[in-house]
């Protein structure tokens, strides 16, 4: 009960945090501004249809109960939201002060009540069962379709209060019937006041949340741009000493020979250059436009694992389409992507597999895979192989490292290639990765 009460003080005290304040206020008064337009052109359209009918059908119109009120207050609700749909329609809302706004929603929302309250008040001297159906439906409007504050929602309430007590006082009830009417005005307006903090909360609260998803959302690619910035910074640094040292260690192997130390040095150096390569095109913000050139793919693929077959003592066979492919790419950009597959590929299997490159074609796209018979990559990996510094990492067979780096590149070159790039494996049996091109 306590938990209850508290809820219900906090709907009815609720207050837009002042960090948003001023940007709700803007929001919620185009809102309300939307709705006078929508409620006030709803309203005419009805009042207007009811009107016709008069006119077509005067002689039993006449006949129904309270007419001339009814009447008086048709014409009431016409002129008042032809007014306030004009004002609506063609002032836009950057012609209006937010002072201003406030105001007509104010004035349209009393007025639309009062009209409503007319209608109840004149049913019910007729109509005892009906007595305040069309005033709670206009109860119910208001504090749905506008966000109101609480300082202008309670002169509402006391309008409303004032309203129905100044109704009952001109009426021929006696005094105990009065107090009772009295007191369904106040109920009345207790009902307005907290459907309309209900209302207000749940749209200050939807519009709090969304501005504090875009202000993280500002922070998060401030931090990416520091990241990047920060990473490409210390990666373009890197790189000065360990050119020197890289042509250090060649200079010692061509004064040594086949030297050991020299020979791990030079490998060191040539691994750490090639992780600053891939941070730095990791972290690029912006990617270059690619500059393609057309080629054809069997000559292309023979010249990458010739390359790799003179490097490596490994076996790796290509099967070349059996028809001529032509591809529009950046030749060196797809080798990179194709010298990480079969890195992949000699790191996750062992020495005695062979490694399979396969050119192919279906439909209208150019196919290159890569098949290993290695490891293979466990089934809850292989959602998160292409992602970038990916948890999918793992070190190779002899011990090679893997900053998660390669195929989530990868994957962004064929991307920008307007291609994909798959993969298909199963543990302890092998992993093809295929990339797919369109073709000339």
């Amino acid at each position: 009960m306590f938990n209850q009460t508290n809820n219900l003080l906090h709907f009815l005290t609720y207050r837009t945090p002042d960090k948003f304040l001023n940007a709700f206020d803007a929001y919620a008064a185009d809102g309300n501004l939307r709705s006078v337009k929508i409620i006030s052109s709803l309203i005419l359209v009805v009042s207007g249809i009811s009107r016709v009918l008069v006119f077509l059908f005067y002689e039993e119109a006449i006949k129904i109960q309270g007419y001339d009120q009814l009447s008086i207050n048709n014409w009431f609700q016409l002129a008042f939201c032809a007014v306030f749909f004009g004002i609506s329609a063609y002032l836009t809302p950057k012609q209006l002060s937010l002072r201003h706004k406030k105001i007509i929603v104010l004035a349209f929302v009393a007025l639309f009540l009062t009209s409503s309250f007319n209608i109840s008040y004149i049913i019910s001297l007729h109509n005892t069962k009906n007595t305040l159906f069309v005033f709670l439906v206009g109860i119910v409007t208001a504090s749905l379709f506008f966000a109101i504050e609480y300082q202008q929602m309670k002169l509402l309430v006391v309008y409303i209060i004032a309203l129905y007590f100044s109704a009952t006082q001109f009426s021929e009830l006696d005094n105990q019937q009065k107090i009772i009417n009295f007191m369904a005005g106040i109920i009345l307006g207790i009902v307005l006041l907290s459907f309309s903090r209900y209302s207000y909360y749940f749209k200050s609260s939807h519009f709090v949340k969304i501005k504090e998803l875009e202000q993280k959302n500002i922070e998060i690619a401030h931090l990416n741009n520091q990241r990047g910035e920060i990473l490409s910074f210390v990666a373009h640094d890197l790189r000065a000493p360990l050119n020197n040292i890289e042509a250090l260690s060649q200079m010692m192997l061509l004064e040594k020979g086949d030297d050991g130390e020299a020979k791990m040095i030079y490998s060191s150096a040539l691994q750490a250059k090639n992780i600053i390569n891939d941070l730095i095109e990791a972290v690029r913000a912006n990617q270059p436009e690619l500059q393609k050139e057309t080629f054809d793919l069997n000559p292309y693929l023979q010249k990458i694992v010739y390359k790799w077959e003179t490097n490596t003592n490994r076996k790796i066979i290509f099967s070349q389409a059996t028809e001529r492919l032509r591809l529009s790419a950046n030749a060196s950009k797809l080798e990179r992507v194709i010298d990480n597959l079969i890195s992949n590929a000699l790191k996750f299997s062992a020495v005695d597999k062979e490694i399979n490159v396969l050119a192919s074609k279906v439909k209208n796209k150019a196919l290159i895979s890569v098949k290993d018979y290695g490891i293979g990559i466990p089934p809850e990996l292989q959602s998160h192989i292409f992602e970038q510094f990916s948890k999918a990492g793992r070190k190779g067979l002899r011990g090679e490292k893997s900053i998660g780096l390669g195929l989530h590149i990868s994957y962004k070159i064929i991307e920008q290639h307007q291609g994909e790039l798959l993969v298909s494996s199963v543990e302890n049996q092998g992993t093809t990765f295929t990339i797919q091109l369109p073709l000339v």
